[in-house]
This record gives C-alpha cells, sequence and structure tokens, in this order.
C-alpha cells in the first residue's frame, strides 16, 4: 500500500452452490456461477477494440453492537481455547463463507474500542473489548463504517484506540478520524482493479457535541456535505462509491420519510451508487431507485437484545450486489440479493438459517424459529415490493 489514499487488492475463494432447502416458498442461494453472469462478451467502445465488461460483487451486514453477554461469550470461548482475553471469531463462524465470497465486505462497527486490557464498558456508553477487529478481519472483512449515534461514547481517545486497532489487524475504516488530514483523505479501495470509495455518516451522536476544534471527529448527515465528498472521491479515482448511513428509527421496519427522501436525493446524483443503512438493529426494506439501490436497514450482525423480548433484533439480512461495467468506467448493480441470517444462543452466534435447516438434528424449537425468522426477514425486506424490482434471495 501507498501513498495518503491506501488501496489493497481482494481475491475471494468462489461460493459453493447449496442444494435443498428445508423451507418452502424461499429459493436457493445463488453459486458463484450466477455472479459470472455477465461477464463474457464485450462491446466496441467506439476505438475498434472490443470492451469486455468487468464485474464485482458488494456485501454489506449490519450493526456490531458489542453487549456485556456478547463479550461474556467471547471471554468464554478464549477461557475454552487456554487464552487471556477474548475470542469473538466463533461468534462469527457460520457467516464467514458468505462474507469471504464477496470481493468486497463491508462491516459497521457502531461501537468504540477500548485499549486491551479495558476497562470495557456497555450500553449505554460502549467501549468494547478491541479483539472484536481481530474476529471482523477474520470473517473477512474489508472496510467498516464507524460513523455512529455511539462514535463519540468515549470522545476523541475512544475514536483514536478504535482506528489504531483496525489499522493494527488491516481494516480499512470510514466514518470517523483521528486528525483533520485524515478526515480529508478518501477511503480508496482497489476492488478486482477497479477504485471504489466508501463513505460513512451518522445522525448524530446521542447528544454528545463534537469536542471544540474537532468538526471532523466523526461524520454527520448532511446531504449536501455526502455529495461533495461523494465527489471528491471521483475525483481522487473513485469509479464506484458506496455510502453508509446511520440513520432512522431503532426498532421501525418501516423506513422513515427522512430516510426514503435522503435516499432519492443522494441516489438522484450521479456520484453516489450504492445505499447501505444502520441504526435500526431490525430489518428494513431494500429498494430500487432510477437503477440504484438501498437497503434502508441490515438489522444486527453482532448483538445481544434478547431482553427486548423482540425477535426482529435477532433477525439480520446480509446485502449483496454485483457491479458490472457495461461500457469503460461507468458501473451499475445488475444483481441484488438479500441473504437471511439470525443470531442464536445458547451459545450466542451468528447462523444461517437455510443451512441449520438442512440439518436433520437441528432441535424442533430452534427449527421452528428459524423458520419464523426466514419468513420474517422476506416479509421485511420486501414490504416496498423490492422483488418487483429485480431483488432476489441470495
Amino acid at each position: 500500500m501507498a501513498g495518503p489514499i491506501r488501496g489493497h487488492w481482494t481475491t475471494r475463494a468462489a461460493l459453493t452452490g447449496l442444494a435443498g432447502l428445508a423451507l418452502a416458498g424461499l429459493a436457493l442461494w445463488g453459486c458463484r456461477s450466477s455472479w459470472e453472469d455477465g461477464r463474457a462478451g464485450g462491446s466496441h467502445t467506439g476505438t475498434g477494440t472490443a470492451h469486455v465488461p468487468r464485474a464485482f460483487t458488494v456485501l454489506a451486514s449490519g450493526d456490531v453492537l458489542i453487549h456485556d453477554t456478547v463479550a461474556a461469550q467471547a471471554a468464554a470461548h478464549a477461557r475454552h481455547a487456554g487464552r487471556p482475553g477474548y475470542d469473538f471469531r466463533p461468534l462469527l463462524r457460520d457467516a464467514r463463507p458468505v462474507i469471504q465470497g464477496a470481493d468486497l465486505a463491508i462491516c459497521h462497527l457502531e461501537v468504540p474500542l477500548a485499549a486491551p486490557g479495558g476497562p470495557y464498558r456497555y450500553y449505554p456508553l460502549f467501549s468494547a473489548p478491541p479483539q472484536v477487529a481481530d474476529a471482523l478481519k477474520d470473517a473477512g472483512y474489508d472496510t467498516c463504517s464507524t460513523a455512529s449515534n455511539h462514535a463519540l461514547d468515549q470522545g476523541a481517545a475512544g475514536v483514536r484506540r478504535t482506528l489504531d486497532r483496525l489499522d493494527q489487524v488491516g481494516l480499512r475504516h470510514t466514518g470517523s478520524a483521528r486528525s483533520a488530514a485524515e478526515a480529508a483523505r478518501v477511503n480508496l479501495l482497489q476492488v478486482r482493479g477497479v477504485p471504489v470509495a466508501h463513505l460513512s455518516y451518522a445522525y448524530g451522536f446521542n447528544g454528545i457535541p463534537l469536542p471544540a476544534g474537532m468538526p471532523w471527529l466523526a461524520n454527520q448527515i448532511d446531504a449536501g456535505r455526502i455529495l461533495a465528498e461523494a465527489w471528491r472521491a471521483r475525483s481522487a479515482g473513485a469509479q464506484v462509491v458506496i455510502v453508509s448511513l446511520h440513520w432512522g428509527s431503532e426498532y421501525q421496519h418501516e423506513p422513515t420519510p427522512e430516510q426514503r427522501a435522503l435516499a432519492r436525493q443522494l441516489l438522484g446524483d450521479p456520484a453516489v451508487d450504492l445505499i447501505v443503512g444502520h441504526h435500526a438493529h431490525v430489518v428494513q426494506p431494500f429498494e430500487r431507485i432510477g437503477d440504484k439501490w438501498v437497503a434502508y436497514g441490515l438489522g444486527n450482525q453482532l448483538a445481544e437484545q434478547f431482553s427486548l423480548r423482540n425477535p426482529a433484533t435477532q433477525e439480520t439480512v446480509y446485502a449483496r450486489f454485483r457491479f458490472t461495467e457495461p461500457e469503460p468506467g461507468r458501473w451499475r448493480v445488475t444483481r441484488a440479493e438479500y441473504l437471511p441470517m439470525v443470531i442464536h444462543r445458547p451459545p450466542l452466534r451468528i447462523v444461517d438459517p437455510r443451512r441449520a435447516l438442512r440439518d436433520p438434528d437441528v432441535p424442533t424449537g430452534d427449527r421452528v424459529r428459524y423458520e419464523n425468522a426466514l419468513r420474517a426477514i422476506q416479509r421485511n425486506v420486501l414490504r416496498l415490493g423490492a422483488d418487483r424490482a429485480g431483488l432476489h434471495l441470495g
């Protein structure tokens, strides 16, 4: 990696097609070959040279919100392995094939990280064990959005610790910064040789003001600013710009009028290609706007809100998009997919419910829960008619 705008090459293992499905009415996972459709052939550029369309895939997932019970599970895994501290990797093990199968995998780290050894804090002012970052890298993520309502829970020191740890494990990040110079740099990644920018913004910080003289510490949603920075990313070489937004109303499946209006404003501008959303802690719908997509809310990726007695907080969805280049330098989504997942306990972990349902030894109670979750996720993802606009079950 070199230069202030750093890049990396992502090479992913091919996804294997999965056969069989225990829940009637739901389609199979698409195997890797479905993502290869459209890569062959080409059109002429007008110079006599045939243009061969390129393609790459993007996967985004929900909120990483480390409650005390999540940390306790990670501590138990570390003790079982004879190690001190925390090991969050087993919590994400079932999701690794899906995450690692994308050319670009995007996570949302909602909480600040503590120094090794703590002190650790949880709701309402988070300071999570830093081993979370190691687990996200191990799972296959490439870049994390960090602008959230909890971004300033531990002030500037918390932002610095979080980004230091992400740098240490090799995870790119956007949405908060340690300096004005860092905030001005574009998070630009090389994905199969294509420059892709990832930006991140939050609606606010739970009433915590940005420190005096540090307006760059964390990014707040402002449509004009987002578009200006998206165009700046284009000027830096980005051919695709993806925006992560921490927005909306908690525990509400329906996107707010403000979310829908902002999505239309941003996607109506040529600078922005895709929006992925967070904060609601439940699954919100996908919507196609023109030939672009927004996933309003992906639910919880790694969290423990069972005390709310709301099963929707235990349901999550991964958004997967294939970008194709119909002509040189111009990209559009040619396939959009959603992949249902479930937060299971005990032990607390992410489970692929469709894979689990193929196991004849799954207990009846878990089987019923997974089937109910699949129906609920489908209902909420499609509540704005995304299936009629071309969204598929992945």
